[in-house]
């Protein structure tokens, strides 16, 4: 099985050029230059499966242990993101409910998903032939999964009602903290070019 070249373009010159295959670790540079324009990271598909691994956990987490903790007047209450969701709705607004769940739930869950069945499919030899299927949910999910956004929300819902309520983060707001950083570092270390050249093209 022959690794799959790559054509780009030079970061500092512009000049379009083809990576040939390279050692693990090793690093292809420009030849008008001298910039580096490629690198293959050792082990970055058991990294990303490692990071992958705990961000499912950390989804579960988030998305099923209090997120924020209200007391006021000798009342406490808290909710999860899912209740927040439920709140928005039976408000009316049905729109920002259908946000919220999309971009701090289902994308998430999904994009997590998609990476573990790639990396997990991985592991067999031949690779499955649905793994551009696979890579394709990967790309879509990507960008809609917000839980940074989620959480700056929450940040400022936090601010606006300090002088009116005592505020405690819940073990969710935690978990989804530490959610965004896994998911960013999956982001950094997953290359999709590892994952071609361990495809095997029919003729």
């Amino acid at each position: 099985m022959r690794d799959l070249d790559a054509t780009v373009a030079c970061p500092s010159c512009d000049l379009i050029q083809r990576i040939p295959p390279m050692p693990t670790s090793g690093t292809a540079h420009c030849p008008r230059c001298g910039e580096g324009v490629a690198t293959r990271h050792a082990n970055t598909l058991e990294q990303t499966l490692a990071l992958s691994s705990a961000a499912a956990i950390l989804l579960v987490i988030a998305n099923t242990a209090p997120v924020i903790g209200l007391s006021a007047a000798g009342l406490q209450a808290s909710t999860t993101l899912s209740g927040a969701a439920n709140e928005l709705w039976e408000q009316g607004r049905e729109l920002s409910a259908v946000v919220v769940v999309f971009c701090s739930i289902v994308a998430p869950v999904a994009y997590v998903s998609f990476m573990l069945t790639l990396l997990l499919s991985l592991r067999h030899n031949p690779a499955p032939a649905w793994i551009g299927t696979v890579m394709r949910g990967i790309s879509f999910m990507a960008p809609w999964s917000m839980d940074e956004v989620v959480m700056l929300a929450i940040l400022v819902a936090l601010i606006k009602i300090a002088s009116l309520a005592n505020t405690t983060p819940g073990v969710g707001m935690y978990a989804l903290g530490a959610l965004i950083v896994v998911l960013a570092a999956i982001k950094v270390t997953f290359d999709p070019r590892e994952v071609w050249r361990k495809v095997r093209w029919a003729a």
